[in-house]
């Protein structure tokens, strides 16, 4: 690292996870990884070790504010508007981070680098016409999850019985959609109907969202696992 902490752009969730799952493979110690809020999806990866090189720095990610105008409010703006008008300023998707959009407007993670040509040509979000600010990223305003709490009972905690639980649908469609290359286990595609979970698994469908297998309890009378599913909606 010759004594200075390098970066990388945000990466996707699966790419973080083959990043920490290679890490041995790098010549040196200390991958962080950072999005600007504990429950990130995309990340910056830190290559380094502070007690290798002695001290420590802050990871170079700003934060803006996106405030609708309310006197020229033309529709309800969704994530995909705000991505989609970023990327029409030939921004690349890699030096952004996540878009958490509220009711009242977004906080969007970016490189430091690029703030200055946001904040003076991101002006307008779809038909509605924005104002945009620069704030401390501890100022970041994180939105409610929407989230759903199941409770239920599975023959073992293969990972075709709890996307069956978690998306309401059958354990058949379920391995189907595994063998399929459309669901992924703590981020990385599985294609292993009969793959065991732990606790803490993030669980993936395509066209159907994400869920956390939060407990794995004890058995019932009829030899089945108790398990608890947070689902985000």
């Amino acid at each position: 690292s010759h004594g200075i902490y390098t970066y990388s752009n945000f990466l996707r969730e699966e790419e973080q996870a083959e990043l920490l799952a290679n890490e041995r493979d790098f010549s040196y110690a200390g991958i962080a990884l950072f999005g600007g809020n504990e429950g990130a999806s995309r990340c910056v990866c830190r290559f380094g070790d502070p007690q290798t090189l002695g001290y420590e720095e802050d990871f170079p990610v700003a934060c803006l504010h996106i405030e609708p105008l309310a006197e020229k409010f033309g529709e309800e703006l969704s994530h995909r508007d705000y991505l989609g008008s970023m990327l029409g300023l030939g921004i690349d998707r890699s030096v952004t981070g996540d878009i958490l959009v509220r009711e009242d407007g977004a906080d969007i993670i970016i490189m430091p680098e690029i703030a200055d040509f946001l904040l003076q040509e991101y002006k307008q979000v779809g038909r509605t016409a924005v104002k945009t600010s620069r704030a401390a990223i501890e100022e970041l305003r994180i939105p409610e999850s929407k989230t759903e709490i199941i409770k239920d009972t599975v023959p073992s905690i293969r990972l075709d019985n709890v996307a069956a639980s978690a998306f309401r649908i059958s354990r058949a469609k379920a391995a189907d959609a595994i063998r399929a290359g459309i669901v992924s286990m703590d981020h990385i595609e599985c294609l292993k109907p009969d793959a065991r979970l732990e606790e803490r698994a993030v669980i993936v469908l395509k066209g159907k969202g994400k869920a956390v297998l939060k407990e794995i309890g004890g058995e019932s009378k009829k030899n089945r696992v108790w398990i608890r599913i947070e689902r985000y909606i």
